[in-house]
C-alpha cells in the first residue's frame, strides 16, 4: 500500500492539545464581558469543536446574531490575553508527537481540520513545534464548520487524495459526522469532550484510550 496517497487529519481541542482549560476561561470572560452569568463548564465542553459563532450560539440560544458575534469577539480577544500570559498551557496530549513522528516516517500526508481560527491554530503549532508535521490545515475561518464535511474536501483540494484513503481523527461527534459525510475513516480519541459510546454512536470506525492504539488503528484504516 502506498501510504503517501492518503491522508490523515486530526481535529486540533481535545486531540492533539488539552486546551479545555482555556478554552472554558475565556468563554467565562466573554459571558462576563456582555454582563452575563458564566456558562457552565460541562455545557463549554459539549461545544469545542464547532466554529466559534456556532459554539456560542448553542451556549446562549436565546441571544442574537449581533450578540453571538459580540460574544465571539470577546472569546478571541480574552483567549488571546490569556495566552500572551501564559496562564495556560494547552499541553499536547502524551504520545501524540511520537505518532505525529512515526506517521511522518511512513511517509503519511497529515493535516488539520478545527474549530479553531487560523490565527489560534498557528499559535499552538508554533508553541508545540507541530506546523512541520502538516501539509494542509483547515479551519472555519474559511468556509462551513464541523460537522459540514466542507473542511475535509478542502484538505483534499489541497493535499490530494480521495475521501476513501483518508483518516480523520477527533475526540467529539461533530468529528465523527464530518468524516462519515464525507466518506472518509473515522476514529474517535477517548482523551477530549464527547464519550467514546457518542462516538460509536456517531459512526466511529473505533475509539481508542492511548496514542499507542491511535497509531495502530490509523495504520489499520489506511
Amino acid at each position: 500500500m502506498n501510504l503517501s496517497k492518503n491522508l490523515v487529519l486530526f481535529d486540533c481541542d481535545g486531540t492533539l492539545i488539552d486546551s479545555q482549560h482555556a478554552i472554558i476561561s475565556a468563554m467565562a470572560e466573554a459571558w462576563r464581558r456582555e454582563g452575563l452569568e458564566e456558562p457552565d463548564s460541562h455545557r463549554v465542553r459539549r461545544v469545542v469543536g464547532l466554529s466559534l459563532v456556532e459554539a456560542v450560539a448553542r451556549l446562549l440560544p436565546e441571544g442574537d446574531q449581533d450578540q453571538h458575534i459580540r460574544l465571539s469577539e470577546h472569546y478571541k480577544d480574552a483567549f488571546a490575553i490569556e495566552r500572551r500570559a501564559g496562564l495556560h498551557g494547552e499541553p499536547v496530549f502524551p504520545g501524540i508527537r511520537e505518532v505525529l513522528e512515526a506517521l511522518e516516517r511512513e511517509g503519511v500526508p497529515m493535516g488539520v481540520a478545527t474549530g479553531k481560527s487560523m490565527r489560534g491554530l498557528a499559535a499552538v503549532l508554533e508553541r508545540h513545534d507541530l506546523g512541520r508535521f502538516f501539509v494542509t490545515l483547515q479551519t472555519a475561518d474559511f468556509g462551513p464548520g464541523k460537522p459540514d464535511p466542507d473542511m475535509i474536501f478542502r484538505a483534499l483540494s489541497e493535499a490530494g487524495g480521495e475521501p476513501a484513503g483518508t483518516v480523520m481523527v477527533g475526540d467529539t461527534v461533530y468529528d465523527i459526522e464530518m468524516a462519515r459525510r464525507a466518506g472518509a475513516g473515522a476514529i474517535g480519541v477517548s482523551w477530549g469532550y464527547h464519550e467514546p459510546e457518542e462516538l460509536l454512536a456517531a459512526g466511529a470506525h473505533q475509539v481508542v484510550d492511548t496514542a499507542g492504539a491511535l497509531l495502530l488503528a490509523i495504520l489499520d484504516l489506511l
